[in-house]
């Protein structure tokens, strides 16, 4: 009686260098581009004591700045939420002359320089602009207000939507809308119980990570924004300006502020994608 050769496993060839040094070399990257600069801020904000501190993240100027910065975002992202979700289902349900064009559009906010993108939309939106001009004519101002913030912010935070949102509609299985089809459900009722459930962690997510993005947007803003304090200056510009007048601590303590509410909103973030990929695997 005889008995076949058990072949040895066959290992897998490794593209990159193994485990330990692949580990480390992102370790330290991250270390010297996130973590040192994030420690370093923390540090500054410390050394000030939490009367200091306190008392000027509460002071006028700077709780004015955060409210315009945090009621901005909040506009920016609803309209976000509205939009990004309409286009991810166009890209992603019909079929039309230049879809790839506008496909690739929605990464032009990635690529284009956030200053150039608030030139472009001051432009556009000032009083002589091509839009400013017909929205004076009736009557609204998007220049200098807070309009042209959330205007700013709604432009350079869309694609985080759209491209959370795109691949889990590419990846529905379409056969469960053709069984919802079969047992009489409408459009409406489809896309109630059976698209929006299985899209909805990945589009929170989206609108979460969009909102981070607004909240520390700077560039776009400062060309469209006027920079008027308690009427458009949003926190990031302030924090900007105390640096301008040599006050750290004044600088360190705004950005502390908005780096809180970052990290908050990023495990936001995480933690509904984690929600979204357990949802699609218990679909499976």
């Amino acid at each position: 009686m005889t008995t076949a050769a058990i072949a040895p496993p066959i290992r897998a060839k490794r593209v990159l260098p193994g485990f330990t040094l692949s580990l480390g070399t992102t370790l330290l990257y991250l270390t010297l581009i996130v973590l040192i600069p994030v420690l370093a801020l923390i540090l500054k904000g410390a050394e000030m004591g939490p009367a200091r501190f306190w008392q000027i993240i509460s002071s006028p100027r700077a709780v004015a700045a955060f409210q315009i910065t945090l009621t901005a975002a909040a506009i920016a992202t609803v309209i976000n939420a509205v939009y990004g979700l309409l286009m991810a289902w166009v890209l992603v349900r019909y079929e039309f002359p230049g879809k790839r064009l506008l496909d690739a559009m929605m990464d032009v906010p990635f690529a284009l320089p956030t200053a150039v993108a608030g030139l472009s939309l001051t432009a556009l939106f000032s009083a002589n602009g091509w839009f400013g001009q017909v929205l004076e004519a009736a009557g609204i101002q998007v220049v200098y207000t807070i309009w042209g913030i959330v205007l700013a912010m709604a432009f350079t935070s869309v694609p985080f939507v759209v491209r959370t949102v795109q691949p889990v509609l590419e990846d529905l299985d379409p056969a469960l809308e053709q069984a919802a089809v079969t047992l009489g459900a409408g459009p409406f009722a489809i896309f109630r119980r059976v698209v929006l459930p299985a899209i909805l962690p990945a589009w929170m997510a989206g609108c979460t990570t969009a909102f981070a993005r607004s909240l520390g947007e700077f560039g776009a803003i400062v060309f469209i924004a006027g920079n008027l304090p308690f009427r458009t200056e949003i926190a990031a510009l302030l924090a900007y300006i105390r640096l301008e007048e040599y006050d750290y601590n004044g600088a360190a303590a705004i950005a502390l502020v908005l780096l809180g509410f970052a990290l908050v909103l990023l495990l936001a973030s995480n933690l509904l994608q984690f929600w979204a990929a357990r949802y699609r695997e218990g679909q499976k």
